[in-house]
């Protein structure tokens, strides 16, 4: 794929199925992927999540692309839906770059059918959690940084287990497959001003899913 670079490493060698890769898109490709991101917004704008039962907000901002887009809120908790939980309008395609990466390194047969848009900023952070709203593990998903670096931290499929720190800078992508792919990780925060790419500072974090195990049937 045209926009990763050579460079390869597995942030757990033998011991589970997470790869890293590091300055995965350069700046003009960085530049490029960016701009589709805002285009995704401009037609299906960021809005506050809530958690189940609770209601509490959530401090990332968030929209989705693809056909299907993850939410969550106090009535109907953890889900994915083709529509905006806002506009109600169907969420906008995923990226054509992001599409590319994914045939290149998730090493599935079948398409991400969402694209959870993350934005990080000021004190926002992602606990501990295991992405497990999908109905097939054996896809993996796939995690694009964009903009200021984000502290990652990743364990194992216990909450309890030992975890490690990695700090994501703008380009990196990280794929969660095989025996990490339910491994428990978050963002425990953003450092401010590690990056120029967003000119309102921040971090974007793009993460495509493969929700279903076959193909979607258009409706009747």
């Amino acid at each position: 794929m045209r926009y990763m670079t050579e460079r390869k490493t597995a942030l757990r060698p033998n011991k589970g199925d997470m790869q890293y890769f590091p300055l995965a898109f350069d700046e003009a490709a960085q530049s490029a992927l960016l701009g589709a991101v805002r285009l995704v917004i401009a037609e299906a704008p960021l809005f506050t999540p809530t958690m189940p039962r609770s209601g509490n907000p959530m401090s990332v901002r968030m929209t989705n692309a693809g056909p299907l887009g993850w939410v969550t809120d106090k009535e109907r908790g953890y889900r994915y839906q083709p529509t905006h939980p806002v506009t109600g309008k169907p969420w906008p395609p995923i990226p054509s770059m992001l599409l590319d990466l994914w045939d290149e390194v998730a090493g599935y047969a079948l398409s991400p059918e969402a694209c959870l848009i993350n934005y990080y900023e000021g004190e926002a952070k992602m606990g501990l959690h295991q992405d497990k709203d999908e109905e097939d593990f054996s896809a993996p998903v796939l995690s694009v940084s964009l903009g200021d670096t984000g502290v990652f931290r990743v364990g194992g499929r216990s909450r309890n287990d030992p975890t490690r720190k990695l700090e994501l800078k703008s380009g990196d992508v990280v794929v969660l497959g095989g025996a990490d792919r339910l491994a428990y990780h978050g963002i425990d925060r953003i450092l401010p001003g590690t990056s120029d790419l967003l000119a309102e500072g921040g971090r974007f974090n793009l993460t495509l899913r493969r929700v279903n195990k076959s193909e979607m049937k258009p409706p009747i």
